[in-house]
């Protein structure tokens, strides 16, 4: 019997595992933004030292992963599992980091969503007594996802104003079985939503509707209200998407209008030139695993929910007229010393 499920999609840590520590690594663009100073790395140039953008972003999930378990007080022969993944076929900025770290891999797709994804699924490992101490970590980088998804950079194609700017970086965090916290105490597992949309430039509408899905099914199984979270943070939806997500939550019977953001939008200035915001597997990653860990450990944030979305699409999907579906996977993570 499933004795921890919450409703439909939810479940409940008993022993919520603590958020021991945090790191994030970025690129030059993402440390000219409003949250320079949170971030632990911002590279000089986007190769760090490596002759191809592939190689850059395995690097900086490495490093990335290495700073947050260093700073755990751990050693990579100390950690029971990584869980983690990117935007590149068969997710290879994480399992070549992996082959470096000689860490016991689980790698994990879920497009952008895969940060929350991993913590949630790295919760249900130690609050199940399976593994004392985890890392979830995700990344992305512009140029690798451009080349990818897109165009080659060198063809300059122009931007429509609801396209997004891919973050260079990775954010990692370790999970304790025991800990001071900030605790994750509940998760909410996404389902596969697809209104049809079509435009690569446009993923924060493809990927809206399954965030506003998450966080109306996330309220409903907890029994929790809006008035109970200090934040809600979606991964990178950007303007678009975050305007769709607080319309179609609001016609469920939520408004989430005043406590709602996006790692889209805090992690870059408008005046940057990013269209609608950021986006890609490190946007939320590297916003939850600096600014926002940064707030819960000093109480400002008592309680948030991360919904980190993904755009579940590839090459070949589009190329065959496919559609774009939508994921996205909701963590609970509450402050051990809340200021509320």
């Amino acid at each position: 019997m499933a004795v921890n499920k919450l409703g439909s999609q939810s479940i409940k840590l008993n022993r919520a595992p603590s958020i021991v520590s945090a790191a994030a690594i970025v690129g030059p663009k993402e440390g000219e933004g409003p949250l320079r100073d949170y971030f632990d790395v911002v590279l000089e140039d986007d190769y760090f030292g490596e002759n191809s953008w592939e190689k850059a972003e395995s690097k900086i999930l490495r490093h990335t992963a290495e700073l947050a378990i260093q700073k755990a007080g751990l050693a990579p022969g100390d950690i029971d599992c990584m869980l983690g993944g990117d935007l590149l076929n068969q997710i290879i900025s994480s399992t070549f980091a992996a082959r470096e770290l000689g860490i016991p891999f689980l790698g994990l797709y879920g497009a952008c969503s895969t940060i929350a994804e991993s913590l949630l699924l790295g919760s249900v490992l130690t609050d199940g007594g399976y593994a004392d101490h985890i890392v979830a970590v995700t990344s992305s980088h512009f140029s690798s996802a451009e080349r990818q998804y897109r165009f080659p950079l060198e063809q300059g194609n122009q931007r429509p104003p609801t396209s997004q700017w891919t973050v260079t970086g990775s954010g990692a965090m370790v999970l304790c079985s025991a800990g001071k916290g900030p605790f994750i105490t509940l998760a909410t597992t996404g389902k596969v939503i697809d209104m049809g949309i079509k435009d690569a430039n446009n993923m924060g509408a493809a990927m809206a509707p399954a965030a506003a899905h998450t966080i109306t099914t996330h309220l409903r199984d907890s029994g929790l209200l809006v008035s109970d979270y200090d934040l809600i943070a979606t991964g990178d939806l950007g303007r678009v998407g975050r305007d769709i997500v607080v319309e179609m939550v609001a016609g469920e019977g939520y408004d989430i209008s005043r406590i709602y953001s996006d790692c889209g939008i805090e992690i870059f200035d408008e005046q940057q030139g990013v269209y609608s915001g950021g986006s890609g597997c490190g946007c939320s990653a590297v916003v939850a695993s600096s600014y926002f860990y940064k707030q819960l450990m000093k109480g400002k944030i008592g309680r948030m929910m991360l919904v980190a979305t993904g755009a579940l699409l590839s090459t070949t999907s589009s190329q065959q007229g496919e559609s774009i579906p939508g994921v996205a996977h909701a963590v609970t993570i509450q402050s051990a010393n809340p200021g509320r």
